[in-house]
């Protein structure tokens, strides 16, 4: 059996970021993902850095809306009827997190890790010389009317927690965006950051780590021996490691009952398509607050990505999610042609909206950093830096105790 000090299951962005960070500071890493790494929601995403994005999924707002946002085909909230079984325990724990109060505490907690984000990606991205991928030039929030402006739950919240924004009308959009055809008014984030190419920022980070001696195994683990040493076995993986990071995003759930904790952790069905340009229409991602995706200008293209789909990770696309991101992107552009390389992706959710991050309850040795939701990439290198303190004994358990699996 092969040997290691520490091993990441998953190479996703949180995986990769956790991976460059320990083998910088001269741990010995080892990589384990059945896939290349990357290759899923990390390459699919929005390419957005949402500093901004202190709501949690769940909000009074949302939890009024409810009925409509599942019975109305066009929702940007979707559920699988057939997934309804298995999902109700989730659905309850959400909906007990979307009151007034709970929501309020979890937007406490994730705005705890959004305060350092960008800087701890300027030192991931400078460590692995990746400045170029990464772009300076804001977000827009565009609302119908000033009433759903006023009434928006995410923006206040984000007041709250010291989030810069500007308020726009209508014509400072347009010229913010002269392309755009927008009616209403809208909400400027000017410190917020995207990514020019997730997929090749991805293959960069890879290769980033290989550099610094990670080894990168392409298997599955499907058990997990807790020791000491920590025996790791399954598809192409027999590995004895000192310590093992679960990283795993929505494939983590088994493995964290592997290691000793129920986390109630559920896949939400994430969608894009591209529309091929040689010039880009939006300087900066623009995000519809009615219809809940992202238009983001991407290397030769415009990416239009986002919904949330509840149904598990083995039902195939549904088309009319799909449909939904070009009508929706119709809506704001003339003349886009036909959209290519429709693609779904799996966002791993938790009920409150935060991640898991924290020792199992099984051992010291076993790591969480999974259960991201919509913030994968935007909170990788914060994680990153995290799981080096505990690797390192260097962590605050005061400040790690919000997102422990202990909380379930």
């Amino acid at each position: 059996m092969d040997r290691t000090e520490i091993a990441i299951a998953g190479g996703g962005v949180i995986g990769l970021t956790i991976a460059l960070r320990l083998a910088s500071a001269g741990r010995e890493v080892t990589l384990i993902d059945p896939n290349p790494p990357g290759s899923g929601a990390s390459y699919g995403n929005a390419g957005t850095l949402a500093h901004y994005a202190v709501a949690p999924v769940g909000t009074p707002a949302v939890l009024r809306d409810l009925p409509n946002l599942f019975l109305n085909p066009d929702s940007p909230l979707a559920l699988r009827l057939a997934a309804l079984p298995q999902l109700t325990p989730w659905l309850l724990r959400f909906v007990a997190q979307s009151g007034e109060r709970a929501a309020r505490r979890n937007a406490e907690a994730i705005s705890s890790l959004l305060r350092t984000c960008l800087e701890d990606w300027r030192d991931v991205a400078a460590e692995a010389e990746a400045k170029a991928f990464f772009v300076s030039a804001g977000m827009l929030h565009l609302f119908p009317s000033h009433k759903a402006l006023d009434a928006s739950w995410s923006e206040a919240v984000g007041r709250e927690h010291g989030v810069r924004q500007e308020s726009l009308s209508a014509p400072e959009v347009r010229q913010l965006e002269p392309h755009l055809k927008a009616e209403g008014p809208g909400v400027f984030f000017p410190d917020a950051v995207h990514v020019t190419d997730p997929g090749k920022l991805m293959a960069h980070l890879a290769a980033a780590v290989e550099a610094r001696g990670v080894r990168i195994l392409r298997g599955r683990i499907t058990a997990v021996d807790a020791g000491p040493p920590l025996r790791l076995s399954g598809d192409g993986v027999a590995l004895a490691a000192d310590r093992l990071v679960i990283a795993a995003g929505a494939f983590s759930k088994p493995l964290a009952a592997m290691a000793g904790d129920q986390v109630p952790l559920e896949t939400e069905r994430g969608y894009h398509i591209e529309f091929p340009m040689e010039t880009p229409r939006l300087s900066r991602p623009v995000s519809p607050a009615d219809v809940g995706f992202y238009m983001t200008p991407m290397e030769g293209r415009l990416r239009v990505a986002g919904t949330v789909e509840l149904g598990g990770l083995k039902a195939p696309a549904t088309r009319r999610r799909l449909d939904l991101l070009r009508r929706g992107a119709g809506r704001y552009f003339d003349g886009l042609g036909e959209p290519v390389d429709p693609w779904l992706g799996f966002r791993p959710s938790l009920p409150d909206s935060r991640p898991v991050i924290g020792p199992s309850s099984a051992s010291a040795n076993i790591i969480y950093a999974f259960g991201h939701g919509h913030l994968g990439l935007t909170l990788a290198a914060v994680t990153a830096r995290l799981v080096t303190g505990l690797v390192n004994d260097q962590a605050d358990p005061a400040a790690l105790a919000p997102f422990s699996a202990r909380r379930f």
